[in-house]
C-alpha cells in the first residue's frame, strides 16, 4: 500500500524533502536531490504514486522522474567517489545535501529522510527516521536521486563492463565483487570502500 493519500493533502506540509541514494554502494557518486512543492497544489494522481524508491522498480521510478520535476522544483548535487575517500561517506553526503538545498533556492524547513541534520543551512532542519514514507516530497527526492544515479552508473559501465553496473549501480552484488577480483578497482571506484583489492 502506498503512503500517501490525496485525501489526507491536508496533512502534508509545504517544506524540502532530502534525501540520498548511493550512500552504501562501493563506487559512483552519493547523488542527493532536494525537492520542494505544495502538496495542495500537486497532482493527487502522482501524489498517490509517490513512494520510497527501494519499493518501486526501476521502470516505475523512470516514469514518474519526469512527472516530479515538471510539478516542483527540484535540486541535485553529488558527492564523488573522492570527496567520500577524503572527508568519509557521511560527510560527503552532507555535505552533498548542503549544496542541493541550497541550490534550490527555497525559503522553507528542510526534512531530510535518516537521522543526520544537514549543517550549514541557514534554514530549520530536521531528520525524519523513514521519512520516504512519511514526507512526500522526501520520496520524490529519493525517486529522483535514485533514477539520475542509477543512469550514471550505468553510463560509466559502459566504459568500464566488467563490473556489471547497469545492473548493481555499484553495489556489492556478487557479479561486481567478481569483476573487482578479476579487474581490480576502476577510477570510480571509492578506496575507503574497496580496500581489499
Amino acid at each position: 500500500m502506498r503512503p500517501f493519500d490525496p485525501a489526507q493533502v491536508a496533512k502534508y506540509p509545504a517544506v524540502i524533502g532530502c534525501d540520498e541514494v548511493g550512500r552504501g554502494a562501493l563506487c559512483g557518486p552519493v547523488m542527493v536531490a532536494a525537492i520542494w512543492f505544495n502538496p495542495l497544489l500537486f497532482p493527487p494522481h502522482l501524489l498517490a504514486r509517490l513512494d520510497d524508491s527501494k519499493r518501486l522498480d526501476r521502470a516505475t521510478r523512470k516514469a514518474l522522474t519526469p512527472l516530479i520535476r515538471a510539478h516542483a522544483q527540484v535540486a541535485l548535487a553529488a558527492a564523488s567517489c573522492g570527496l567520500v575517500d577524503r572527508i568519509n561517506v557521511r560527510a560527503a553526503t552532507l555535505d552533498a545535501m548542503r549544496r542541493a538545498v541550497t541550490r534550490l533556492g527555497v525559503d522553507a524547513p528542510v526534512l531530510v529522510d535518516g537521522r543526520d541534520i544537514v549543517p550549514g543551512l541557514p534554514l530549520p532542519c530536521r531528520a525524519v527516521v523513514g521519512g520516504d514514507r512519511k514526507i512526500p516530497q522526501i520520496a520524490a527526492a529519493s525517486i529522483v536521486a535514485k533514477t539520475c544515479r542509477d543512469e550514471v552508473m550505468r553510463r560509466l559501465s559502459l566504459r568500464h563492463p566488467a563490473y556489471a553496473w547497469e545492473r548493481n549501480a555499484g553495489y556489492g552484488t556478487a557479479a561486481h565483487l567478481a569483476g573487482l577480483t578479476a579487474q581490480g578497482r576502476s577510477p570510480h571506484h571509492r578506496v575507503s570502500f574497496t580496500r581489499r583489492f
